[in-house]
């Protein structure tokens, strides 16, 4: 690993395999509206940019936009209530985050994830993260790509942004690290595959979590 001493960590799809219960809670939601549902590599495709994307683009063309409304309404209650039911970390991901806080590494986590989904789950996952921002336009924090979350997490870590790197699996990452003066490490293991990120401009990837640390 290169000097940079300081990680910004997306969540989903890098930390966390989250797709089973996002499925389920947005198929969930779609159900109850008696709309069509979708497999889990559509839901898949649809993440990566907020929970109210990720319903955009999971109703039909056309809906209605108080209906789209309802049915985001619908997951974020159910979600909040089923994101523990099948989401674990990585394989490797707990061990070389734990060898990064015995290196003395800063660490958050920045997502598009609810803020309250995105506090609970890194509470719960990985204690040894204090510094954890999700979706809060409400606060005046744009979403991804926007680099606000990045640069409030700095900001929380009080960190230097020369001695930071960004880690993320899509290609949302990559432009919230271009956009925050960032390198960006795209992860293989995650939601997008190689010749995705590659198209969408990732310059360094890797394939297990433990390449960070070695």
């Amino acid at each position: 690993m290169s000097k940079q001493t300081t990680y910004i960590f997306d969540l989903d799809g890098t930390l966390l395999d989250t797709l089973g219960d996002l499925a389920a809670s947005a198929n969930y939601a779609l159900r109850q509206h008696r709309l069509p549902e979708h497999t889990t590599d559509d839901i898949r495709r649809f993440v990566g940019n907020g929970v109210r994307r990720l319903i955009e683009r999971a109703v039909p063309p056309g809906t209605d936009p108080a209906q789209t409304e309802e049915v985001l309404a619908t997951f974020r209650r159910y979600y909040m209530h089923h994101a523990l039911d099948t989401t674990r970390p990585y394989a490797g991901i707990a061990e070389t985050l734990h060898e990064l806080r015995r290196r003395g590494c800063p660490m958050a986590v920045v997502s598009n994830k609810m803020m309250a989904a995105t506090q609970e789950l890194v509470a719960h996952f990985f204690p040894e993260i204090t510094v954890a921002i999700g979706e809060n336009e409400a606060a005046g924090i744009s979403r991804k790509p926007a680099p606000d979350t990045v640069d409030e997490a700095l900001r929380r870590l009080g960190a230097e942004r020369q001695a930071a790197v960004y880690v993320g699996d899509s290609e949302v990452d990559i432009l919230t690290a271009r956009n925050a003066g960032l390198p960006c490490i795209s992860v293989l293991w995650g939601f997008r595959d190689r010749e995705f990120l590659l198209r969408h401009g990732a310059t360094r990837l890797i394939s297990r979590p433990e390449e960070l640390v070695t």
